[in-house]
Formats: structure tokens, C-alpha cells, sequence
């Protein structure tokens, strides 16, 4: 529904484009004014509605693709949509106007929401370097959730009979909050009712989105109202923690991860969590649905009591500052484009009058409706004004004078567009292929959230990309690639090779061994199948003992030999002057955040996705790295011991 402007927009008034399939149109009483989405059943257009008085609205049209135009089946389902969001009447609800057809064509017209969904404010966080969503507008986000679906889930018919409507697909791109700030869920495309017959009430049917199903839902069972309370518990933990909750590497095992596995506490990813939003978080998460909220209502009443005695400062007035500060850009752009295109729908809806009522035809001469394009539209507008009624010539000049100002404008921009496609890049793909799977994937130094199999996306042109990828044991692969307009993707099958690199400890006395942070279980004299080119660290640990720290990089097939003697632990140690850790190796945790920003951990080598997230190690000295979107990459070193727990946190400048 976010209107996003486009230079298609102002170009699509050229004439070489057929009438039909240019923009603005008319379309019934209504005026298409832009395409915003399109799939492949239905298109979405941001459309103007007129009436009488001067009455003007924008609104959105919801329209069948003529390719399903015979498909019942599709068109049941569509009307269907309609027929369930007609009936709701709610602030938090987008808002259903009119369904009907145009030339056969089958539409629904819904309430135009200025606003964007969450997935499109997680970009433009990133693009602002925001790191996170702030607690009140994630509360604010969460309470509208919960009384649009209190009140769709507790609908009645006429005769006081619950229709039993589930929304079954609330997730980040159905989730909208507006300029204004409302919180509007949309998209009842899927939504299950009651009243609703046929093949849409068949169990084993996975219809929603996979990281926001259910466990009912995602093993293909009956679902009620407690489903959208449990997806509404998914998108509260991962607007307050900034972590997805449920991401496998494919969607079979994103569904065994909702079905199967226990679920992380939101404490667990952020240690300052508020316990009593935890406990709702959770208990909207409960596995089976007896032990969840047994209805929106109770999770909301949960949620106002939270705010109220933690005193957080919700409010709409704030949360619109915030949706204007992250898309000041947008706005201006969207305002000055749309002023535009409804300036040439003002020419379009003059003409469809004058059409419609016959005025300035005579009995002895037919004008047939314009074929070939919206200015000639304008222009058989004028001939006719021109030869019937005086008194409307001053509108269509004018009207002409608009077309062929925006038509000039249009070239302009056309030709700044050529221009920029030039040196536009970000439209090179490389596929990469790795045996084994899952290796970390680096391009020019940035560590990427994917591993092997991946498709990485949005790659420039002309220049040479460095790709690197990486797994315990293994020896590095890497490959230069340089993607062009000509050979825009590439597939990279990198076979990956045992670890050549062999390291020989003489240490008196035996000492227990990490290397990059874990403990090595074979032979501790004679390590082998070290990966070759990487830097590595080995700690030997030994009770009694100061931890000593080995720090190297080698060959492919170098053997490497460290002949150490430990120093004894200094006994005289005080608490402003610490000994060294004595203790025996064993698993800890390193917890990593980042402020100003977001970026791409490695801890000891290995990757942790993106910050906050959190590593288990072997204790001891860990090395953490953090790698922003841009800017270089920044590391830190920590000690821990076994059973303890680590905080790095990193200052991302904007």
C-alpha cells in the first residue's frame, strides 16, 4: 500500500503507449492514477475517486489479472476476500469501499493507507542506519495488532452469529503503519471464516507465511483465532529484539523449528529485556494453543497494563515523527509525483464526462473514442469542445497545456533515467555452490548472512568482486569475478579442501588446547587440518598456570612449531591485580550488540549473522569482529571463563 514514486509513472503518458495500457486511466468511476503491485492474479493501483460536490478521495483498486478472469475458483476466493473485509468496520483495519466488476473485470476499492509495512521501515531503518525500533512504537505497533484482530476474530453477522474470522497470514508485510500514526492490518486475501465453504477449509493446506505460522498451522491443521495471536506473539519478539525468531535454512526446517525446537526467551538475545513483557511475549508463544491467550483481547489488556506500569511514553504523535524522520525523502517525492499524475487524471476524468454525457456531439457528427493514447485523448477532447460548446474551451486548453507539459517533463525524466541506468548498479547476481554446504560467504571483505547454497543479489557492474568462502577445517576458497551488462550473473561451484596446515606444540607442562575459541579433542601435540591463508589463535589453558595466547597464519602444507614454557599463575594476585584464568576449558557465552547502526558478527572466525546475537565458545581469550554495511570492519578481544558470559558491544558511526 506505501506508495513508493517512479519514473514509469510520469513516462507511461507517452503517446507510442496504447491507451489501455497507459496511466492515468479511467476505470469505471474511478481513476487509475498508478500501478503499486502486481502479482501473479491480482494488480494494485492507487486510484482517485470522485463524486459529487467536488468529492475527491484516494483510494486503492484491488483488481483480477484478465489472464484469471475464468478461473471461478480464484474469483470465489477474491470475492470472498471481500465479502469477510467488507464487513469489518475498525481504526485498525484497512477499510473495504466497493466490490464490483468493469468490463467483466472483477475489483475491490479499500480505503488508500498512506503509510509503509513493517518489512519496508526495516529498510529504511537500515538505509538511516537506525539500529532498532524504539520499545514504544514496537508497543504501539503490537497494540494496534491486537484490537484490529480482537475485533475481526469477535465479528457478528446481522443475526448475532460469530463469523469465526481468522486472518491467517499476519507477518511484517501485512502489518502497515501510516504517516499518521495508525497501525492498519491489510490483506484478508486468505482469511478464514465460518461462513466460508469449500475447498478453503480443507485441512493440511499451508497458507500464510512459514516464519509466522503457527505449530497447528505449520503441521497443516485446523486453526483458529489463537493462530493470529500466535504470529502477533512472533512479530512482538522480533520488533523488540531486533532478531528473527524463526529463520531455518529452507522452509522445511523453518517448520520444524516452529513444530519441534524450543524457542528462545527474548532475554536470551537481550539481557535487558523487561521481564514482564517477556512473560507475554512467551505466553503468546506457548506451543499449544490451551496455554496461549485465549483471545487478542486478554494479550492487549496484558500489553496497556505493561505500558502503564512501566510508564513507556506510547504515543501517536511520537510514532508519527518517527515514520516522518525515516522517510522525509520519500514523502516529498511521493507529494510532488502525485501532484503531478492527478493533475493529467483531472484531464482524463474532463474528457470521460464529455464522453459519457454526449456533450458537443451533433446529430450529424459521431467522434469515436480515442485508440492510441492519452494525449490524443486531450486532443479529441479540445476538436470537440471546440466544435460544440463554447463554454468549456478554457478547460480543455488548459487541460492540453497540462498534457504537453507533462509530457515534456516526462522525457526529461526519461532521459535522466537513461542517464542513471548507465551508471546504475546493483543488478549483478552471483550464485554460489559449495561441497559441503554451508559455508560463510564473504564479498569484498563484508561477511554475508547467507551460506552456501546462496544467491547473492545486487552486485555492481565493471568491477572486480572478491569472493571468499569459509568453514572450520576447510581451506579457504576464493575466486575474483568481475559481473557486466552483457554477463550480468555467475554460478560459482567452489569444492572445498581438508585444512593442510599442521601445528606441532611442545608445551611443558601439557596444557589443555583451544583453537579459535574451541576446545581441540584430538591429538594436543599435533594439530592438524588448520585451514591455510586465515589467522588463527590457539590458548593453552593448564590449572595453575597463566593462559598463554599463539597467534599465526600459514601456508598450504606448512607445519608450524611452538615450543612454549608456561608461567605459574602469580599467587600474589589481588583484585586490582588479577591472575591470569586458571581454569580448565569449558563452554561460555560472548554476547554482541552494536549501537549507531547494525553489522555482520564473526566470533573466532566463524560467522553470528548480524548484530544482537550471541555465540557459545570454549572459555578463555575470544576474538570477536564486527563488519558494518560500509566502513571497515572493527574487532575487540575478550576473556571468559567457563560457564560465563561476555558482553562486546561496538559503536557504529553513521
Amino acid at each position: 500500500m506505501a506508495e513508493q514514486a517512479t519514473e514509469q509513472n510520469e513516462a507511461a503518458i507517452l503517446p507510442v503507449i496504447p491507451v489501455e495500457e497507459a496511466l492515468p486511466r479511467q476505470f469505471g468511476k474511478y481513476t487509475l492514477l498508478r500501478k503499486i503491485a502486481a502479482g501473479g492474479m491480482a494488480e494494485i493501483f492507487l486510484a482517485l475517486h470522485r463524486s459529487v460536490a467536488g468529492f475527491e478521495k484516494l483510494i486503492v483498486i484491488k483488481r483480477i489479472l484478465p489472464s484469471m478472469n475464468q478461473d471461478q475458483g480464484f474469483i470465489e476466493m477474491f470475492l470472498h476476500e471481500a465479502r469477510i473485509a467488507a464487513t469489518l468496520s475498525h481504526p485498525n483495519i484497512v477499510q473495504i469501499f466497493d466490490v464490483g466488476h468493469v468490463d467483466g473485470i472483477y475489483f475491490i476499492a479499500m480505503e488508500h493507507i498512506h503509510g509503509e509495512d513493517i518489512r519496508s521501515i526495516i529498510r529504511g531503518m537500515k538505509r538511516a542506519g537506525v539500529a532498532e525500533i524504539p520499545l514504544e512504537h514496537c508497543l504501539a505497533i503490537g497494540l494496534g495488532m491486537c484490537a484490529g484482530l480482537a475485533y475481526a476474530h469477535d465479528k457478528r453477522d446481522l443475526q448475532g452469529a460469530r463469523l469465526d474470522i481468522v486472518h491467517r497470514d499476519i507477518s511484517p508485510q501485512n502489518i502497515v503503519v501510516t504517516f499518521t500514526g495508525d497501525v492498519k492490518i491489510v490483506d484478508f486475501g486468505i482469511a478464514k471464516s465460518g461462513s466460508q465453504v469449500g475447498e478453503d477449509t480443507k485441512d493440511g493446506q499451508l497458507k500464510g507465511k512459514v516464519p509466522y505460522m503457527s505449530p497447528e498451522q505449520a503441521s497443516g491443521g485446523n486453526v483458529d483465532w489463537r493462530s493470529d495471536v500466535f504470529a502477533t506473539g512472533v512479530m512482538l519478539f522480533e520488533l523488540t529484539t531486533s532478531r528473527r525468531l524463526f529463520k531455518g535454512s529452507s522452509e522445511y526446517e523453518t517448520l520444524k523449528l516452529i513444530c519441534e525446537k524450543d524457542y528462545p526467551l527474548p532475554s536470551q538475545v537481550r539481557p535487558d529485556y523487561p521481564p514482564a513483557l517477556e512473560r507475554i511475549v512467551m505466553k503468546a508463544l506457548a506451543k499449544t494453543r490451551e496455554e496461549r491467550y485465549q483471545s487478542a483481547r486478554e494479550m492487549q489488556t496484558d500489553l496497556e497494563a505493561f505500558v502503564r506500569e512501566e510508564r513507556i511514553p506510547v504515543s501517536t504523535v511520537s510514532l508519527t515523527q518517527w515514520m516522518e524522520s525515516l522517510f522525509s525523502d520519500t514523502l516529498t517525492k511521493q507529494k510532488e509525483a502525485l501532484q503531478d499524475v492527478k493533475k493529467f487524471a483531472d484531464v482524463i476524468a474532463a474528457q470521460y464526462e464529455l464522453t459519457a454525457t454526449g456533450v458537443g456531439r451533433s446529430s450529424a457528427t459521431s467522434v469515436p473514442p480515442p485508440k492510441r493514447s492519452i494525449v490524443g485523448m486531450v486532443v479529441v477532447g479540445v476538436l470537440v469542445a471546440l466544435i460544440g460548446i463554447g463554454g468549456v474551451v478554457w478547460v480543455q486548453r488548459r487541460a492540453s497545456a497540462n498534457a504537453k507539459a507533462l509530457q515534456a517533463e516526462a522525457e526529461r525524466q526519461k532521459e535522466l533515467a537513461a542517464a542513471r541506468g548507465n551508471a546504475e548498479e546493483g543488478k549483478g547476481w552471483l550464485e554460489i555452490k559449495s561441497a559441503p554446504d554451508g559455508c560463510a560467504v564473504w564479498i569484498n571483505g563484508d561477511l554475508r548472512e547467507q551460506t552456501t547454497p546462496a544467491k547473492i543479489e545486487k552486485l555492481p557492474f565493471n568491477r572486480e568482486i572478491k569472493v571468499k568462502l569459509t568453514k572450520e577445517g576447510l581451506e579457504a576458497y576464493r575466486e575474483a569475478v568481475t559481473l557486466t551488462d552483457a554477463a550480468p550473473g555467475k554460478v560459482i561451484s567452489a569444492t572445498m579442501k581438508a585444512g593442510s596446515v599442521t601445528v606441532v606444540l611442545k608445551i611443558d607442562p601439557p596444557a589443555n588446547v583451544t583453537l579459535d575459541g574451541k576446545s581441540w579433542k584430538g591429538d594436543r601435540e599435533k594439530l592438524t587440518g588448520i585451514s591455510a591463508g586465515e589467522e588463527h589463535k590457539i590458548a593453552l589453558i593448564a590449572a595453575g598456570y597463566q593462559t598463554k595466547m599463539l597467534t599465526f597464519t600459514a601456508n598450504q602444507d606448512e607445519t608450524k612449531t611452538f615450543t612454549e614454557k608456561l608461567a605459574k599463575a602469580d599467587p600474589s594476585a589481588t583484585p586490582d591485580k588479577p591472575a591470569e584464568p586458571t581454569a580448565a576449558a569449558g563452554p561460555a557465552t560472548v554476547r554482541v550488540n552494536a549501537k549507531g547502526g547494525f553489522c555482520n558478527v564473526s566470533v573466532n572466525g566463524t560467522s553470528y549473522g548480524p548484530t544482537p546475537t550471541q555465540a557459545t565458545v570454549t572459555s578463555g581469550v575470544v576474538r570477536v569482529s564486527c563488519k558494518p554495511p560500509s566502513g571497515p570492519a572493527q574487532s575487540q578481544t575478550v576473556t571468559v571463563g567457563a560457564g560465563g558470559t561476555a558482553r562486546v558491544s561496538f559503536r557504529i558511526d553513521g
